[in-house]
């Protein structure tokens, strides 16, 4: 009974941990820097980097999801949409999940450094801080444009991973960063409006809080246009080709079609369509990138 007890407990315990780590914003971090690898380089990837670098960059964004746990766990304790976290429940201490984000963050940068090159371990770094410092500690609560200057460090995967797979950062890089960073604010800020009475009741300044849903759903359209325009220089710049162009085109239409409808519908209704669509958005976005990609070297191979 003892020792089931005890594996209940350890079960428990391994699920909190993980939850700290935010699972799916990570995934979805991991996956952009896959890209960005593979995109990178016409040759395949050593598996060796791909493998260590995708664990050392996923562990870093692990590490700033559970510094932004420890943060914010008296604003989280607050606000509906996060008050079932570890620890506002009580599941988890505070000194073990920051001794947890630190030990993951310090693995992360192990791995990096020793198996990738110094150069990611360097950017991942300073997005870490980036995410869990500068903006939780200091822009999430200090300006309504906090997710537009914190974005920064959420478009950073694919940039760590291009450094990953070839030790340097180019334009087209930089471009894959670009696109992340616009597409940002409109993401969260759809999310913001259906939360603006949480974010108003934990004192977090979000747009919708200071400037009003209005003003926040013409933001959100006029970011969605200008997403269509950035997505479309890949193509431009010839880092992409047709495919990718289709597929941002389709996307961008869809993205702007739900700013539309989300500007002219009453109060936070859309919102959350908006905010899913969003993350369909930037997952199917990448794949067009890399279904591309993979054609194109076919077509140059065979023909």
């Amino acid at each position: 009974m003892t020792e089931l007890i005890l594996e209940k407990t350890s079960a428990l315990h391994w699920r909190e941990y993980f939850a700290l780590c935010k699972p799916k914003v990570v995934a979805l971090i991991a996956f952009t820097a896959v890209v960005g690898m593979l995109l990178s380089t016409p040759g395949p990837i050593p598996l060796d980097t791909l493998v260590f670098g995708t664990l050392g960059i996923a562990l870093g964004a692990a590490s700033g999801a559970a510094v932004n746990h420890w943060v914010d766990q008296r604003s989280d304790a607050i606000m509906e949409r996060t008050h079932n976290r570890p620890l506002p429940q009580g599941k988890l201490s505070p000194q073990a999940a920051i001794r947890f984000a630190l030990a993951i963050g310090a693995l992360s940068m192990v791995i990096l450094g020793m198996f990738v090159n110094p150069l990611t371990a360097l950017l991942t770094f300073i997005s870490m801080i980036g995410y869990a410092v500068i903006y939780t500690m200091f822009l999430k609560r200090s300006t309504p444009q906090n997710i537009v200057l914190g974005g920064a460090a959420g478009a950073a995967p694919p940039v760590l991973g291009w450094a990953a797979a070839t030790g340097e950062v180019n334009a087209n890089a930089l471009l894959l960063f670009l696109v992340i960073f616009i597409w940002t604010p409109p993401h969260f800020w759809a999310l913001a409006i259906k939360r603006r009475k949480e974010y108003a009741k934990a004192g977090i300044p979000m747009l919708p809080v200071t400037h009003g849903v209005a003003f926040t759903k013409l933001n959100i359209l006029l970011y969605t246009l200008l997403l269509m325009a950035v997505t479309l220089m890949p193509f431009i710049t010839q880092m992409s080709g047709l495919i990718y162009l289709a597929g941002a085109l389709a996307l961008g239409i869809g993205f702007i079609y739900h700013a539309v409808v989300l500007y002219r519908a009453e109060g936070d209704n859309h919102t959350m369509k908006t905010f899913a669509y969003s993350i369909f958005y930037l997952s199917a976005l990448f794949a067009f990138l890399l279904a591309d990609h993979y054609a194109r070297l076919i077509i140059r191979a065979y023909f």
